[in-house]
């Protein structure tokens, strides 16, 4: 049986066989499961852009700085001028940021930089010590700008909490896509982001990911389902995975004996198929799934290590190293508009994926 999720949220347990417990997901972060460590859901409505790549909106009543409540339908986070969150530590985990509309422009401490969305994805392993800016550039000025993404953060095992950081980009054109009709002809579309799923393979995660090891079982899937179109995940490989759903677009979603509701996430048992029947909205489901990694956790803001001796450590580093310090002019930088989604890493390397962004 999978453990629960780990948050203190309203759940329900129920009497289905494969379907262990259900709990709300109506927040930005919901509640997750060794080897998860974190799961936020940002969907902004944003206004146009100005010549700052700003909203061209009021900012009076925000509070700047520390701007969650979506007012007006979209937030500032920790961006002053541009939205996003400019230049702040991690230590001992990964973040995998999946982007479905809009943009993220990154900057970090090893001097690395890119500029992705629209589908995309960037894998962060923090590792031993990184510093890194995620700014929401408004890229477009005569229409909104919708922003959505995904950031789950994965744990890493004791040996690998000190590794050298790393970020792989897995860009839209080589994640693959699969596409599959039900008895009736309606449409289930899953995005392999890890984890292998029909025959297809996904580009690999960084190379000290809890993710690269064969017996990790860690797959991330987003399956998008039409009106009562119906599909079948597959059984987990391992007898120790644990597999979580969160129903995050739809009116309901049937999983097996069980009905969820709109923004309701379940644990599920891994070891079975999964049959999946959107309702009359279609649905749209995250799927994570991983072999737990069983060891003790200690988290202060964004450190996550072993113990709290782990966690004086990366107080005590951060401050007399900044991990490696910051080569940028400012803390929230952001690329020019005229530039496409690229990645700069760390050792030179540069990958362009388009002469310019898309507006469209």
């Amino acid at each position: 049986m999978a453990p629960a999720p780990n948050d203190e949220r309203s759940a329900t347990v129920t009497n289905d066989d494969v379907v262990i417990q259900t709990f709300s997901i109506d927040g930005l972060h919901w509640p997750t499961v060794d080897p998860f460590l974190f799961c936020a859901h940002h969907d902004d409505a944003y206004p146009e852009g100005d010549e700052r790549m700003a909203p061209v909106a009021s900012l009076e009543g925000r509070d700047l700085g520390q701007d969650f409540v979506g007012k007006d339908g979209w937030r500032m986070y920790h961006g002053q001028v541009v939205p996003g969150f400019p230049g702040h530590p991690h230590r001992g985990f990964e973040t995998v940021t999946y982007v479905r509309h809009g943009y993220i422009d990154h900057s970090d401490s090893l001097g690395a930089a890119a500029r992705f969305g629209r589908g995309d994805v960037q894998w962060l392993t923090a590792g031993g010590g990184i510093v890194h800016s995620e700014m929401f550039p408004l890229l477009d000025q005569d229409r909104p700008n919708p922003t959505e993404l995904f950031q789950i953060w994965v744990n890493l095992p004791a040996e690998d909490k000190m590794v050298e950081p790393h970020f792989s980009m897995l860009w839209d054109e080589e994640v693959p896509r699969l596409r599959m009709p039900d008895a009736e002809g309606r449409i289930a579309e899953v995005t392999v982001i890890a984890g292998r799923l029909a025959g297809l393979t996904p580009p690999p995660p960084p190379p000290h990911s809890w993710a690269s090891r064969a017996d990790s079982d860690v797959a991330i899937w987003h399956v998008r389902l039409e009106a009562h179109a119906t599909f079948e995940l597959p059984p987990a490989a391992g007898p120790e995975t644990v597999r979580v759903l969160y129903l995050f677009e739809g009116d309901s979603l049937r999983v097996a004996g069980t009905e969820l509701g709109a923004h309701t996430g379940a644990a599920v048992e891994a070891g079975v198929p999964l049959a999946l029947a959107a309702g009359a909205t279609g649905a749209e489901v995250l799927v994570l799934q991983g072999r737990p990694i069983g060891e003790p956790v200690a988290q202060y803001g964004p450190f996550e290590l072993n113990d709290e001796a782990g966690i004086e450590r990366a107080i005590r580093d951060y401050q007399e190293t900044q991990f490696g310090g910051w080569p940028w002019p400012e803390d929230d930088p952001v690329h020019p508009r005229s530039k496409g989604r690229f990645a700069r890493h760390a050792d030179g390397s540069v990958e362009d994926r388009d002469p310019a962004p898309s507006t469209t």
